[in-house]
């Protein structure tokens, strides 16, 4: 707990944004005092000398020159008092203010409208935990994922990615988006040359630079960007892993990024999507080995697996089934802390109660796997297809993606800057975009109004269907594994439900790895499978029928 007194400046009688600080300040436990309107400097060194207090709040929002000479003025007089040392000192005011209060180099925080409600409460809680006038450090952002989950809740944490064309703008990016405070997480975005031939210098020739993400090329590269995002709120990094080379992968982003979480697929990355050289059993295999890399040195895991199938047009029953896949082998691979995403308006035309339903059902079987060892943390995201190219229209979707994100109460959202089904997204777009997204989930957060939206009849009956479906599905896989005592992790089996088509989506046809014979379609504003002659929809039970009659007739 921290003894703190604030006040507003000088003629500055404006006390709204004091008043809630120390409001939030009391609920974290902190003893406060207000010390009005339009405190002189005089009177500021005066109650410092009295009070003895650990923090000192000063607020200003009238005019940049009035604010500088009562500043300085301030300063002055509280080092001529000697009661600069052993305190911290922060500001409220505006973006204007806030620029002149940053240039004295007094105060350890700017609040200036860039941070959230939960960010500010957040703060003034560890803070308390300290105890102590030495706060300055004590009080930046814890380090970890998942102590950073629990400063920052009830409210999510929020994640974008980078990756511009080249090393030095996405260090100049990542570091304005430190230094403006909107996200907590960044995620950098390797160009696909990066991914699939970074430690093959025989593969980077002849190969594009800069396409689908930023070029790093030597571990000097990424250590860079990390250290570009060590100022302002400190947000965490992370990247997701090669599509080759994955264990060299790991050990390097670990060394170099401090990898918030690793994010690996379970049956991606390899022949199946042309993103590497593997064989889809060799990326399983490795994909296995690589999440228990990471859980003997505590590091969460995210395997990104469902909205890979989504994205592919797979039914919505073949997407909760994989949801599980992947929560159960990371399960089986030692990982306590499991990151799982859960990607909204995916495939596009997808409503939003179905959306909710394929979300709810993917839920109950992931977090059914709770226990004393293993939790999951939810991360909603929208899907970039659902983004238009009009700018105006892809802000209302980014609002809109966030307020039912919000009803699934998550951990971490993905923030998807609303230019990016246009173009990719510059500091700028994503900062807007970021403080849309925070601006949204402050209102979210106090209306109950979209949770009631995952009660509606239409949705939970739909949640059954595709619990049952996906029940089928996963049924059908453990068959495959004959007496294996963990079948639901027996890559064969899950290799062999792809290539035998229980694991299929409709734009998977053509691929050598897998079937790709599935039809699906939207319906009501769900994706089901239909039948491809019919086109009418297709019980997984009945799909599944088919494919095995099919195959023992071979």
């Amino acid at each position: 707990m921290a003894r703190i007194i604030a006040a507003s400046l000088g003629d500055c009688i404006h006390v709204i944004g004091v008043r809630n600080f120390l409001h939030r300040a009391t609920l974290a436990g902190h003893d406060v005092r207000f010390l009005g309107a339009t405190l002189s400097p005089e009177g500021f060194v005066r109650a410092v000398a009295e009070d003895d207090p650990d923090v000192v709040g000063v607020s200003y929002r009238l005019s940049t020159d009035a604010c500088r000479a009562l500043l300085v003025d301030l300063k002055d007089r509280l080092e001529a008092a000697g009661l600069l040392e052993d305190r911290l000192y922060l500001f409220g005011g505006t973006a204007a203010t806030g620029a002149v209060a940053r240039e004295l180099g007094l105060f350890s925080e700017i609040f200036d409208g860039r941070w959230s409600r939960g960010e500010i409460l957040a703060y003034l809680r560890r803070l308390a935990g300290e105890g102590d006038s030495d706060a300055a450090s004590s009080a930046a952002p814890p380090d970890t994922l998942i102590e950073r989950i629990r400063a920052a809740a009830p409210h999510p944490l929020l994640r974008h990615h980078i990756g511009l064309e080249t090393v030095e703008a996405t260090v100049g990016a990542v570091a304005r988006l430190s230094e403006e405070r909107v996200l907590d997480v960044i995620s950098i975005a390797p160009d696909q040359t990066a991914q699939e031939a970074f430690f093959r210098e025989d593969g980077q020739s002849g190969r594009s630079s800069g396409a689908g993400g930023v070029p790093v090329r030597t571990p000097e590269d990424l250590a860079r960007i990390y250290e570009a995002t060590r100022r302002g709120n400190r947000p965490l990094c992370r990247c997701y892993s090669g599509t080759a080379d994955v264990f060299q992968w790991a050990e390097m982003l670990a060394r170099t990024i401090h990898n918030a979480w690793c994010a690996v697929p379970l049956t991606w990355y390899n022949e199946m999507d042309r993103r590497g050289p593997r064989t889809l059993g060799q990326s399983i295999a490795e994909a296995k080995q690589l999440m228990r890399w990471h859980a003997k040195r505590g590091i969460p895991v995210e395997v990104n697996e469902p909205h890979q199938w989504s994205l592919r047009r797979a039914s919505d029953a073949v997407a909760a089934a994989t949801a599980y896949l992947a929560a159960f082998n990371a399960k089986q691979a030692g990982v306590r802390e499991y990151v799982a995403q859960y990607m909204l308006n995916t495939p596009a035309g997808t409503s939003t109660s179905m959306d909710l339903a394929k979300v709810l059902a993917m839920i109950d079987l992931v977090e059914g796997l709770h226990d004393d060892e293993f939790r999951s943390y939810r991360q909603v995201r929208p899907g970039l297809s659902s983004f238009p190219v009009d700018p105006d229209a892809g802000r209302a979707r980014l609002v809109l993606s966030t307020l039912v994100g919000m009803a699934l109460r998550p951990s971490i959202l993905h923030v998807v800057a609303y230019c990016e089904g246009a173009h990719i997204a510059g500091p700028e777009e994503i900062v807007e975009s970021a403080r849309m997204a925070r601006w949204t989930i402050s209102e979210a957060s106090t209306d109950a109004l979209f949770e009631e939206l995952l009660e509606a009849p239409q949705v939970q009956r739909r949640k059954e269907q595709v619990l049952k479906e996906a029940q089928a599905i996963l049924d059908a896989i453990a068959q495959l594994a004959g007496d294996e005592p963990d079948p639901l992790a027996s890559g064969v089996a899950i290799e062999r439900a792809i290539r035998l088509g229980i694991l299929d989506a409709p734009d998977l046809e053509g691929n050598e790895a897998a079937a790709g014979a599935a039809w699906t379609a939207i319906l009501d504003g769900a994706c089901v499978s239909v039948d491809p002659n019919t086109g009418t929809p297709l019980a997984e039970e009945e799909r599944i029928a088919r494919i095995l009659s099919e195959a023992s007739g071979r």
